[in-house]
């Protein structure tokens, strides 16, 4: 499949990985297996975005960035306790944070909201009837073929942009059909209400692939807009899922919402056994002054922790389907999804491709955050495209319910 570096090494995202977006998503497929990472050329993933470039894509989104950029979150914020058992050691301080938006959710904590934490407690979908999954103290199952797809509802807000500004140009027919795929999302007057998620995939033997670390503590670099602290460890807990469980943590890319539970106060992975896995575009975006630099990045690199990959990889597989990573991009540069394909059924862990029904409505509707509003908008497209046909399951971050069916 290709040549393999050791799992402490991590390659270097250099003049190609700046490059980014299309170019990194066309990329041959890599094994990533056991503890190990793998790199090199091997059969395209059938990338959710080639053919798509559009070469005005970069001088329309020019004068949206600044714009942009002004609005991500300005206070400094502190790195925290991390772990459920954290002894309230003094936070040290983090840098500010150039890629979040200004405010926050206004929930105090991720338990706000429809009495999420309180056990035997579950959504009804948007006709009223019981889901199809239904979501218990926070967690889901769905399955595909061998393997087992748990969505961990780690915190749950108020946007800080009312709905309409987040997602401008939207229809009122996008509007309408979005909110019978997600009532709880439309909040009072125009309020954006919204769920913040991670997804742990269990294969054969117990082994777990976990899909992002949700917004971490009251000290992560997310509490200046996000509502923590979230409630990751103890959804992992309640799901029979131990950190020396997990061998992978996929984040599917750096804004705050999604590594805040990747380090503990004293900056060691939280997952001590696994490797976390970042696309080289998505590092080679990042700002030297980042909040992940500091909080996630710098301690996984220095724990030879973390594992830099340059398209799609597959992460685990073999007889009765795979579960395989596949470039996203557009939200951020390295954005990338997971696909579990048990055969049968397919999930897509779709990250931020998509943050509110409405996206799922009309995939055109842009984003107001989405650092390329044209690359996300061909990469929704494509990947919607693609799990329709496959009659795939979608499995969302910020929706208010964990899993929708596109079959």
């Amino acid at each position: 499949m290709g040549r393999t570096y050791d799992g402490g090494a991590e390659p270097a995202a250099g003049a190609g990985a700046a490059a980014g977006g299309e170019r990194a998503a066309a990329r041959g497929e890599r094994a990533v297996t056991g503890g190990e990472a793998a790199g090199g050329a091997g059969e395209p993933t059938g990338d959710v975005t080639r053919g798509a470039g559009d070469p005005r894509a970069g001088a329309a989104a020019a004068g949206e960035w600044g714009r942009r950029r002004m609005l991500r979150g300005m206070g400094a914020v502190a790195a925290g306790a991390v772990a459920a058992s954290a002894t309230g050691a003094p936070a040290a301080a983090a840098p500010r944070s150039r890629r979040v938006p200004a405010g926050g959710p206004a929930a105090g904590s991720a338990a706000d909201g429809p009495a999420a934490s309180e056990p035997g407690w579950s959504r009804a979908d948007a006709s009223g009837a019981a889901p199809a999954w239904p979501e218990v103290a926070g967690v889901a199952v769905c399955r595909a073929g061998r393997f087992e797809v748990v969505a961990l509802l780690d915190a749950h807000g108020t946007f800080p942009l009312s709905r309409t500004d987040a997602f401008p140009g939207a229809s009122a027919g996008a509007w309408a059909d979005s909110r019978r795929v997600d009532p709880r999302a439309f909040g009072p007057g125009d309020a954006w209400e919204l769920d913040f998620r991670c997804f742990a995939v269990r294969r054969p033997g117990g082994r777990v692939v976990l899909v992002d670390s949700g917004v971490g503590p009251a000290g992560s670099p997310a509490a200046s807009w996000a509502p923590v602290p979230g409630l990751l460890p103890g959804r992992l807990a309640a799901a029979g899922i131990a950190p020396g469980d997990v061998d992978a943590v996929v984040l599917s890319h750096l804004h705050e919402d999604h590594y805040g539970w990747s380090v503990t106060p004293d900056g060691r992975p939280a997952f001590p056994r696994a490797r976390y896995v970042v696309q080289a575009a998505e590092l080679a975006a990042l700002d030297p002054g980042d909040a992940a630099v500091r909080y996630a990045v710098d301690p996984l690199r220095a724990a030879g922790r973390l594992h830099v990959v340059d398209g799609g990889t597959r992460l685990a597989g073999g007889r009765g389907g795979a579960v395989t990573l596949v470039p996203t991009p557009g939200h951020t540069p390295g954005h990338q999804s997971v696909i579990v394909d048990g055969g049968r059924r397919q999930i897509v862990i779709a990250g931020d491709v998509l943050v509110h029904a409405v996206q799922l409505a009309d995939p055109a509707v842009r984003y107001f955050f989405e650092e390329d509003p044209g690359l996300a908008r061909r990469t929704r497209h494509r990947l919607l495209e693609r799990a329709r046909e496959r009659g795939a399951v979608l499995a969302t971050a910020h929706l208010n319910r964990p899993f929708v069916p596109l079959g």
